[in-house]
């Protein structure tokens, strides 16, 4: 059995869940189910950063201390994700205890090995971003990413000696090609290392509201030198050395591109200091524009996720943000673009073949489904759509996975269409037929079950199959000949009701 360790980057709490947030989490989500199907031993991670200088603020302007804001808004997260049925195994908060020792654990080794000193900052910093800039990297002033102003701090700080790390970052990623992806993310880091690295701040005297620096408790650590080390933490790091060792450094980190150069030049650093492996896998993804802009909180051109979970169900969303958004661009969300895709794809072709083939069996067949031939013409198609939905699962690839298992819906559908086995008598041509569509629905159960897990396993109900789809292993449970016959199918109400345009 394979370990699959993926985490999404911890969400902040001075915000609301968002369709951006729940896209990276849909993806890990979604991968981590397929990896199931595939028998492996899967630790889905997601969660919030709860410390820094932001969530103080905005705390402060709700009149609430920064606890009461980070419990509130840690819970909504929880709550948007089991509204998405996230099947996530851990929800990490950094303001628990386990991540305070693990924090304070990785700080004592980075010091003990000479990469932490004493200094003091000045320059420019992003409160949104929690992030320093230099000045070249501004525009108009501005921080590139928000597009608003920037703040001068200057205070005492220590320092990692992240400068000392740019031959060795350099050496890992010639050493590790896929360490990072996209190859053109890649490219980015590579050429950002090699214009110098310069050591950064990791604490702060001006907030308390954050992890203490263990040997100087005047100092708090930087909200996101600390936050990268939840990933350790959910592991095991400090406090349960072989579970960490079992799942490190085999994981995938999935994120956004406005925070590459933590996770892939501030991270792998911090952890060779620490004594660690660097992550197997950083997967880049990009960012999910409304109107052409990137969502946030400033700009106010954020949806929540509930919002379209109303209009569209839990399923209907989920297939929408898996199946339109390609890993690695950029991505724009329309509503129209959700309607399009959800009658095209749901309603007409997955919700239409049930029905169909509910009715037929049900008219034809005395709503017992036959079982399919062996040599039926399905059975490429169905083999094929496997092997292009598996590769298309294991490059994190969730639009290319549903195309290719929607391949054999729209072949199923040709093939009654071409057959018409309801204009034709009951017997064994139209139960041959009924057989192989009962099929072909199965393996679209299975294979499709990590992005629309409820309607796969209404499925699977609805042509009589005990269990369900995620109970299933891959690749035998896609192999042609495993719908039995003999079962009772089950008419039911549209799966996928047409939505106006």
């Amino acid at each position: 059995m394979s370990r699959f360790y993926v985490t999404t980057p911890i969400y902040y709490v001075n915000d609301a869940p968002h369709i951006g947030t729940a896209y990276t989490t849909l993806i890990g989500d979604a991968v981590c189910r397929w990896h199931r199907l595939l028998g492996d031993d899967v630790f889905y991670l997601t969660g919030t950063d709860e410390h820094g200088l932001k969530v103080q603020q905005s705390a402060e302007a709700l009149g609430l201390d920064p606890r009461t804001m980070a419990d509130r808004t840690s819970e909504r997260f929880k709550q948007a994700w089991r509204q998405l049925d996230i099947a996530n195994d851990d929800f990490i908060r950094t303001t628990e205890p386990r991540h305070y020792r693990a924090v304070a654990k990785m700080l004592t080794a980075i010091r003990d090995h000479g990469d932490i000193e004493l200094g003091t900052y000045e320059g420019p910093y992003c409160i949104a971003c929690e992030a320093y800039y230099t000045e070249a990297e501004l525009i108009d002033g501005n921080c590139p990413i928000h597009l608003r102003p920037v703040e001068q701090l200057k205070e005492e700080n220590y320092f990692f000696l992240l400068s000392r790390y740019q031959q060795p970052l350099l050496d890992w990623y010639e050493a590790h090609p896929d360490a990072l992806q996209p190859e053109g993310k890649r490219r980015e880091v590579i050429s950002f290392i090699r214009q110098g690295l310069r050591d950064i701040s990791i604490s702060r005297t001006s907030l308390t509201w954050g992890v203490p620096i263990p040997w100087d408790e005047r100092h708090v650590t930087y909200v996101w030198f600390e936050a990268l080390m939840n990933y350790l933490t959910a592991i095991g790091y400090g406090d349960d050395h072989d579970r960490f060792v079992q799942w490190w450094p085999a994981v995938h980190h999935l994120m956004g591109k406005e925070i590459i150069r933590f996770h892939c030049v501030w991270w792998p650093a911090m952890l060779m200091s620490a004594g660690i492996e660097p992550p197997a896998h950083v997967l880049v993804h990009g960012w999910l524009l409304v109107g052409g802009e990137k969502m946030s909180k400033t700009r106010a051109n954020q949806i929540a996720p509930a919002d379209l979970v109303a209009d569209f169900g839990v399923d209907g969303l989920r297939y929408y943000m898996l199946r339109d958004n390609a890993f690695g661009p950029d991505g724009d969300f329309s509503y129209e673009g959700m309607v399009a895709r959800y009658n095209a794809d749901l309603a007409n072709n997955l919700g239409n073949l049930l029905s169909r083939v509910a009715t037929v069996v049900g008219s034809k067949c005395g709503g017992v489904g036959p079982a399919p031939q062996h040599d039926s013409p399905l059975a490429t198609v169905a083999a094929d759509a496997y092997d292009a939905t598996a590769a298309a699962w294991a490059r994190f690839a969730p639009n290319d996975a549903l195309d290719a298992t929607w391949r054999l819906i729209r072949e199923t559908n040709a093939y009654l269409e071409t057959n018409e086995p309801w204009k034709a008598e009951p017997g064994p041509g139209v139960d041959a037929v009924m057989g192989d569509a009962l099929e072909a629905l199965r393996i679209v159960a299975v294979l499709a079950s990590p992005a629309v897990p409820a309607a796969c396993s209404e499925v699977w109900r609805r042509i009589g199959l005990p269990g369900s789809p995620a109970d299933q292993r891959v690749p035998e449970a896609a192999t042609w000949g495993g719908y039995p016959g003999d079962l009772p199918v089950e008419k039911g109400a549209p799966l996928f009701p047409r939505k106006a345009g």
